[in-house]
């Protein structure tokens, strides 16, 4: 039988599990604000608009912080556009997905909506079209206490109290040629040094996000890190990452080791960040924000040059399958097992628009598939994220080379003694065992297993069956409180959870 040993120590701590890593993103783009978490009218929706269904799945999936407004719509956006009496607000062209935006929902809307939703707020800043002055205002909007133009111009907008929004990206994807007002390395690079150093003289207390890459296969990645970098280093927190995966052809092998890309990206961007901070002698350690990654069938994509002039039309409403969320969930315990240096990550996007979450205008909002793993990893991983040592056999992937058929991951929560357990079987014929050394944790047993994955691999929720696909109780797992052994449904995605033995 197919074997996974794992060595597990409560000392060999790689870093404290973050809220932040389990954030997510609301773009002005297709159906994501209107239509998602924004639908005046419905049988689920305050009377801001908000609706309580898609709020209370949000909830429940456990998001710690939103990024907003974009993504590739933020490089064309006017924020006043957005702020203000509605009735008073313009109709404009967005460039960025051919959509007409209304302006029904901007900064105030979005704080409030976080502060229902119980997370944090993380706004980019438009440096496509825009500049310095531009993200200066709107961090005055929308962090100074009063006593200016634009902070009392807040305070007359109904937020009398200052947002307090620390997380801020300095704009989006400045690589990509897609972008508007896309532009070069060196460029940017300055552009981001000089935008840090004039907001932070704003508010001392801001975080600040710099472009990386928009994915590793970029022509210019690597060299657009190290630039931008060489410029940005010393004024800036994170650098971001932005990936999405999907299964090309048959390969079904590639895809499943999918997270063994994102390792790969992952510890490029560290390797970039690290030469710089040695070229320049600082003992900063730069960290990361992975703040677009999901699943998304892109070679579907038409493009959206290809679209028609509409309010929120229906884009990328991709529906995930049992085997898109065991993959999800590995790319989850990538990030886990990153988390020494990725500090946020922002699951694309939140709602209809490649979201976990689907609503429809006459219909109660439902959980995709990959909305599971996301809400478990968020509930239980809790305390530290542990070194891994894991033996068990390897296969060949057109894509990754040689990779684990079976992969783990693992938490410990020193206070409660508990031990969570993330674990994938990549082989798609065979359980595979899981046999962990438990030694040095005292006598656990397992309090909950629950799994997706194993048969109807290609099954999916509905809005016809909402309820079809949710985890799956494991069997075939004991503990003697040294040593666990579990069995792992094939192509499976799990989660074991030990406490310790009362």
């Amino acid at each position: 039988m197919l074997t996974a040993h794992v060595s597990l120590d409560p000392s060999f701590r790689i870093a404290p599990v973050g809220r932040r890593l389990f954030g997510s993103f609301v773009e002005h783009m297709g159906r994501c604000v209107y239509g998602g978490i924004y639908e005046p009218g419905h049988a689920e929706s305050d009377a801001d608009g908000n609706r309580l269904d898609v709020l209370r799945l949000v909830r429940e999936l456990g998001v710690g912080v939103v990024r907003y407004p974009g993504g590739n719509f933020v490089s064309g956006y006017r924020w006043e556009d957005g702020v203000g009496p509605v009735q008073d607000r313009p109709r404009r062209l967005d460039l960025a997905w051919r959509s007409i935006e209304t302006n029904d929902f901007g900064l105030n809307e979005f704080v409030a909506w976080t502060r229902l939703a119980q997370l944090e707020p993380m706004l980019a800043v438009n440096l496509g079209t825009r500049g310095i002055q531009e993200a200066c205002d709107l961090l005055e909007y929308a962090n100074h206490p009063g006593g200016t133009h634009l902070s009392d111009l807040r305070r007359a907008h109904g937020a009398p109290e200052p947002h307090g929004v620390r997380l801020w990206c300095l704009g989006n994807e400045m690589d990509g040629p897609w972008q508007i007002g896309h532009t070069t390395a060196e460029d940017y690079g300055r552009l981001a040094a000089e935008t840090a150093k004039a907001m932070r003289q704003v508010d001392p207390d801001i975080e600040l996000v710099a472009c990386g890459s928009s994915n590793a296969s970029m022509p210019t990645f690597g060299a657009w890190e190290a630039t931008v970098l060489d410029h940005a280093f010393e004024h800036v927190d994170y650098l971001s990452l932005h990936a999405y995966y999907e299964q090309h052809g048959d390969d079904r092998a590639s895809f499943l080791a999918a997270s063994a890309g994102m390792d790969r990206f992952i510890d490029g961007v560290v390797a970039t960040a690290d030469h710089v901070a040695a070229k320049k002698r600082s003992r900063k350690k730069l960290m990361l924000s992975f703040d677009e990654w999901n699943l998304w069938q892109e070679s579907r994509f038409a493009g959206h040059t290809n679209l028609e002039w509409e309010r929120a039309p229906r884009l990328i409403e991709d529906t995930y399958t049992v085997q898109d969320a065991v993959v999800f969930g590995s790319l989850l315990m990538s990030l886990l097992r990153h988390s020494d240096r990725v500090a946020i990550a922002c699951l694309a996007q939140l709602v209809n628009v490649i979201g976990p979450i689907r609503a429809e205008p006459d219909r109660p909002a439902w959980a995709q598939t990959i909305f599971y793993p996301f809400a478990l990893t968020a509930r239980h991983a809790r305390g530290d994220v542990l070194r891994v040592q894991t033996a068990t056999g390897l296969y060949d992937t057109t894509e990754h080379g040689e990779v684990p058929l079976v992969d783990v991951v693992a938490t410990h929560d020193a206070e409660t003694g508990d031990v969570t357990v993330f674990a994938m079987n990549r082989h798609v014929s065979e359980p595979a065992l899981l046999d962990i050394d438990l030694r040095a944790f005292g006598d656990l047993v397992v309090a909950e297993h629950l799994y997706l994955g194993g048969d109807e691999l290609d099954a999916a929720n509905s809005i016809e069956t909402p309820e079809r696909i949710a985890p799956s109780r494991g069997g075939g797992h004991d503990t003697d409180g040294r040593r666990l052994r579990a069995s792992l449904p094939p192509v499976s995605w799990n989660m074991l959870r030990l406490v310790p033995r009362s």
